[in-house]
């Protein structure tokens, strides 16, 4: 019995022990005994009290069920469990949740929370323990690309920005209103809508935020400041949380009426369907923007079975509705374990810190060693899901289609799409040629607030500001441009003349709606001028008028802080100079050319000479002789072509080639002259003592213009000496200034814009004694007179087309006849702007060109001809370079075989006569006579006579050889 209980025992122990081995092995691959599978640990923080938090909970728990029947059979045998946590909508609920799920249960990854707030926490604490964070965040400001640990599972609030720029855009708007939450979710979006609209010119002119906690009195009181605003197009950016009891005083504070457009973004216009119908009933007209979600029925299949699941897990809730936000709840679970599945992640390990004291819950908690192989295999991402397509790339869910919605009755009614691709359409199915769109018409039926089907202007008069506050320039000449009186009993501002006239017609007629105005005068106290135009131009800026309006140039430095309408009047720059008659002027013979056409022909003159000269010199007797004669020759010659034929025989064809191409020039030259010198004493009686602006800044004259214009910054940039401008202020002071003259204390020119020459010269007074030049150059042209607003004011376009039809009717031409006679012109100057008659050397380039080629041809003929015939002289080794230029220069200076002269002459036998050998000896060599010396007999100019004396003729003696012989 004994041996049997030993026996017994240790089979016992054997059991044991083998138990504990299948135990050792077994355990580490199954969180559950005998279930053959891997368990990995995942978090779920949501807001239990929230009915997105509610929805997508139930998205979630039907996520993994589904997912893990349709893969029953699954290679990887991972299996994800939740463990949830309620956030309570509390920041620091949600990160007392996230530690401890990291500390106590050890997660691999987490999903949630749902907002922006909570959702910063929870994904730094994500960051520093690598375990992914899935949340559905929409803020930009939380960035994957910041924070390599964060999954987007919901698109960004920023891709819908491009979707309410095309709906702005569509309908003209150029001013909006931002109003958003004081949230991470409401703050992120600004910075994106605001470069949005500046990209198509349309300003935020203000930005409303409120607090989640603001109280019904602090909304209405920030309504009731809008309400005072212009502006009529409110783009609204927030949750339901708030957004119901905002429009809710939007309603009661009578803002939902015809006149105004509301634009909710997509994180409302998702959630409206869950929103109590008393909320939506004061929304009736708002258009929304929201991801568009495709139909399917695997979609409708899934609402169904979640609609029964919810109602069991949430028998409280009356209204609800399946969102996007269950639906990208849904996919993104599907695609963690989906990720969880290829990435073959095992049992969850933290890598510990080295043990330290005073370590904090965080710290303690260490570093995930499977989060960066589970992010890598989440991160890019992408399947068809509930939601869509879902593709995550980089850790952002991308956009496909946004959904135009208008809010009517108990709902929204789908009226348009909007696609990266083609922008605005009614339809997804376009044919691939269509091309990116921003019409109005491309969107169904619209429903604005009030029940109007009126599309909203976008902005209204400010409630409480009954008139419009239109500034006008004080000035004591010019006042058939404009004209600022007071009544004397009312002391009313009574403004009048030209453009005012054009601004009552425009307000008062040509505009689709009324604009009450009055006119606010620019003035100091004792009605004196209180500025520049540019001064009064920049009270527009301050905000000190509504609009500005005169005889206002239209400038780009104006244009910095102002919005100028179309001009209604075209202008440029030009002066006004004095008459003088040429006829009387002593030098008027050198005026029909300029002074480079003058030196220019002078150095032809020179130039031509100095050619012949060169080419007859050695060959003709006329072009020989002492030094003084021959450069008097050279002038001679060339000069003389003007008058009458040269006595001189020309005796080379090159110099007669030369010749005749300078003929055909100086015919060309004197023809022109007297033509110009003809109409400057016949035809043209009157001329401008100046003709070009750049000749009073040389002469430094004195130079006028109108006080407080433009002009005197313009003449300054034109480099014109400050203490030569004068400034005047009637056509009064112009007339005398120029009667005056710039030595008399007047002025050389008045230098001022078109329009107030035109009205100027006009006067025949003026007309008779002045004229005006045209300035050319972009610099002296302006885009004309127009009205300026505010910078983005919604009236400029509308002004602007008004002017347009006023400008193409007759009424246009009553107001010009009323205040500017019509365009009336000067009789006597038949209408004519006066330019300079002189001719310049631009319009002979072509001539002197031809007059350059013929002599350089000629000279640089003449010397090849004359260095060939020198050279075995040249290459003579026998003299010294010296010699050989004296040889040259007798050569040039030698007569040739063709000259007339007695040593040339051939004798009676056909040979040439030579000096015999027999005078060589009567010549015997002097002792003080060198080689050099015979070289220079040899080559001398006059062909001397053989013997020291350099200056005996020698052609003498061969007179009488040659008598001899013939004896």
């Amino acid at each position: 019995m004994q041996e049997r209980g030993r026996y017994c025992s240790q089979l016992l122990v054997l059991l044991v022990v083998l138990l504990f081995i299948i135990s050792f092995y077994v355990v580490p691959i199954s969180g559950k005994k005998g279930s053959g599978l891997i368990d990995v640990d995942v978090g779920v923080i949501l807001d239990a009290d929230n009915i997105v938090g509610k929805v997508s909970q139930t998205c979630i728990s039907m996520a993994l069920e589904d997912y893990y029947a349709l893969n029953r059979n699954h290679s990887t045998r991972r299996r994800i469990v939740l463990h949830k946590r309620d956030s309570k909508g509390d920041v620091v609920e949600a990160a007392s949740a996230t530690i401890d799920l990291l500390k106590n249960v050890q997660v691999q990854a987490i999903l949630g929370p749902q907002t922006s707030s909570e959702a910063e926490f929870v994904i730094d604490i994500g960051n520093k323990t690598q375990v992914p964070i899935i949340s559905q965040a929409m803020s930009p400001s939380l960035s994957p690309a910041e924070n390599p640990y964060f999954i987007r599972g919901a698109q960004s609030s920023s891709s819908q920005v491009e979707s309410l720029t095309a709906i702005v855009q569509a309908f003209g708007w150029r001013e909006v209103v931002l109003i958003y939450e004081d949230t991470n979710y409401g703050r992120g979006l600004e910075p994106f809508l605001t470069d949005s609209f500046q990209g198509i010119s349309t300003q935020v002119r203000h930005q409303s935020v409120l607090s989640l906690s603001a109280s019904d009195d602090h909304i209405l009181q920030e309504l009731y400041k809008l309400m005072t605003m212009q502006t009529r197009v409110f783009v609204v950016h927030m949750l339901p949380f708030l957004a119901s009891r905002f429009f809710t005083k939007v309603k009661q504070a009578e803002m939902m009426n015809t006149g105004y457009a509301w634009i909710i973004t997509d994180g409302l216009t998702s959630l409206l369907d869950s929103m109590d119908p008393t909320i939506i009933n004061s929304m009736q007209g708002v258009i929304g923007v929201k991801p568009y979600v495709p139909k399917s029925s695997q979609l409708e299949n899934f609402k169904v079975r979640w609609r029964k699941r919810f109602r069991q897990e949430n028998p409280n809730v009356d209204r609800f509705e399946m969102n996007v936000f269950g639906l990208w709840a849904y996919d993104s679970v599907t695609a963690l374990a989906m990720a969880v599945g290829r990435s073959g992640i095992g049992v969850s390990k933290f890598k510990k810190p080295v043990a330290k004291e005073n370590l904090t819950d965080l710290a303690a908690i260490g570093i995930s060693e499977m989060g960066p192989r589970l992010l890598q295999s989440l991160q890019n991402i992408e399947f068809n899901g509930l939601s869509g397509k879902f593709h995550l790339l980089n850790g952002q869910l991308q956009p496909l289609f946004f959904q135009i919605v208008n809010v009517i009755g108990k709902g929204d009614r789908e009226i348009g799409f909007w696609t990266r691709k083609y922008g605005i359409s009614k339809h997804l199915s376009l044919p691939s040629s269509k091309n990116y769109s921003t019409n109005k018409d491309d969107l169904g039926a619209i429903i604005w607030p009030g029940e109007s089907n009126v599309v909203p202007k976008g902005w209204e008069m400010p409630t409480g500001e009954a008139m419009l506050r239109v500034g006008v320039p004080v000035k004591n000449g010019f006042s058939e441009f404009v004209s600022v009186e007071r009544d004397s009993q009312t002391n009313a501002v009574i403004a009048t003349g030209f453009c005012i006239d054009v601004f009552k017609e425009v307000m008062d007629h040509y505009l689709p709606y009324a604009i009450p105005h009055e006119f606010l005068p620019f003035e100091t106290p004792d009605g004196e001028s209180a500025g520049s135009y540019d001064d009064l131009v920049y009270q527009v800026f301050l905000g000190n008028y509504d609009a500005v309006v005169g005889d206002i140039t239209i400038l780009s430095s104006r244009s910095r802080f102002v919005d100028f309408t179309f001009p209604y009047m075209g202008s440029s720059v030009a002066m006004v100079v004095p008459f003088e008659d040429d006829r009387t002027n002593a030098w008027i013979f050198m005026k029909p050319l300029k002074m480079d056409l003058w030196v220019t022909t002078v150095f032809f003159f020179v130039l031509t000479g100095f050619v012949v000269w060169v080419v007859e010199h050695g060959v003709n007797k006329e072009f020989q002789g002492p030094p003084g004669k021959q450069v008097g020759m050279i002038f001679w010659f060339s000069f003389s072509t003007l008058v009458f034929a040269q006595k001189e025989n020309l005796i080379t064809n090159l110099s007669r080639f030369v010749v005749i191409v300078w003929v055909f020039v100086v015919l060309v030259l004197t023809s022109s002259y007297t033509a110009s010198l003809t109409s400057m004493l016949t035809v043209q009686k009157l001329k401008p003592s100046v003709t070009d602006i750049r000749d009073l800044i040389q002469s430094k004259e004195h130079v006028g213009y109108q006080q407080g214009s433009f002009v005197q910054d313009l003449l300054k940039n034109q480099k014109f000496d400050p203490s030569k401008l004068k400034d005047y202020s009637t056509f009064e002071q112009y007339d005398k200034a120029l009667s005056s003259g710039s030595k008399n204390g007047g002025v050389a020119a008045i230098v001022d814009e078109l329009p107030y020459i035109n009205l100027f010269l006009a006067n025949p007074t003026y007309c008779a004694k002045y004229t005006m030049v045209a300035l050319v150059g972009p610099i002296y042209n302006t885009a004309g007179f127009g009205f300026a607003f505010p910078k983005g004011s919604p009236l400029v376009p509308d002004v602007s087309r008004a002017i347009l039809n006023v400008t193409g009717q007759d009424v246009m031409t009553r107001i010009d006849e009323e205040w500017l006679g019509g365009g009336a012109t000067c009789a006597e100057q038949d209408g004519a702007t006066v330019t300079s008659d002189s001719l310049t050397l631009d319009s002979f380039k072509g001539l002197f060109i031809v007059a350059a080629v013929a002599p350089l041809f000629a000279l640089m003929l003449f010397l090849s001809i004359f260095l060939y015939e020198n050279w075995d002289t040249l290459s003579s080794k026998n003299f010294t370079i010296r010699e050989k230029r004296i040889a040259m220069a007798k050569s040039f200076h030698g007569e040739k075989a063709n000259s007339s002269d007695a040593s040339k002459r051939k004798h009676p036998t056909g040979e040439g006569m030579a000096v015999p050998a027999a005078a060589t000896i009567d010549c015997p060599q002097s002792p003080a006579t060198s080689d050099s010396q015979i070289v220079e007999l040899i080559f001398s100019h006059d062909e001397g006579f053989c013997t020291t004396e350099t200056s005996t003729p020698i052609h003498e003696i061969i007179e009488i050889v040659e008598i001899n012989e013939e004896r």
